[in-house]
């Protein structure tokens, strides 16, 4: 599996609309056959940066991914709203998605 996280710097007069911005990227991709997870969520610490949480299930799925004409099309108006470049990280992670945490589970 391909494991991604990208923060997301977006100019502050635009983060208000940056979901609703990233809408139709975000369904055409969690529409692709090897897409795992495709989550965002806002930073607590960073304001106006956005966390996005991806996977796909292998290389190639990525590769189809980076191709696609959503992908293209979410490039060419993205950098009018972020602030600046944004930070990833981009693992190939020897799992098939989420697994249960070892350390914590509810309370009985």
């Amino acid at each position: 599996m391909i494991f991604i996280a990208v923060k997301f710097p977006v100019r502050p007069e635009r983060s208000a609309e940056w979901m609703d911005l990233v809408a139709e990227f975000t369904s055409a991709t969690r529409a692709e056959p090897g897409n795992v997870f495709f989550e965002w969520s806002k930073s607590v610490e960073e304001p106006d940066t956005f966390v996005l949480l991806e996977a796909f299930a292998d290389a190639e799925a990525g590769k189809a991914h980076v191709e696609s004409e959503h992908f293209a099309a979410a490039m060419a108006w993205m950098p009018s709203v972020i602030s600046a470049t944004p930070r990833i990280i981009n693992v190939d992670a020897p799992v098939d998605g989420w697994g249960p945490m070892g350390e914590l589970s509810p309370a009985e």
